[in-house]
């Protein structure tokens, strides 16, 4: 299978507090950095779906306050 490297938004924390995301082959893959086991996959199209839901702040009210 061919995979490519995992990247991190660069928003994210010097820690270990992100979201990573890599390719591989027809699927898109998502992990929690401190938490490398447990992979989502989904298709190219419904993460695009998801990333413009996020960039028009469908999901801002799942953050708290700070």
């Amino acid at each position: 299978m061919n995979r490519s490297e995992w990247r991190k938004s660069s928003f994210s924390e010097a820690a270990s507090n992100c979201v990573e995301v890599r390719a591989v082959n027809e699927v898109i893959e998502l992990r929690e950095s401190d938490d490398g086991d447990v992979i989502v996959r989904t298709s190219p199209a419904k993460f695009a779906a998801f990333i413009r839901g996020a960039k028009a702040g469908e999901f801002d009210h799942f953050i708290a306050d700070a």
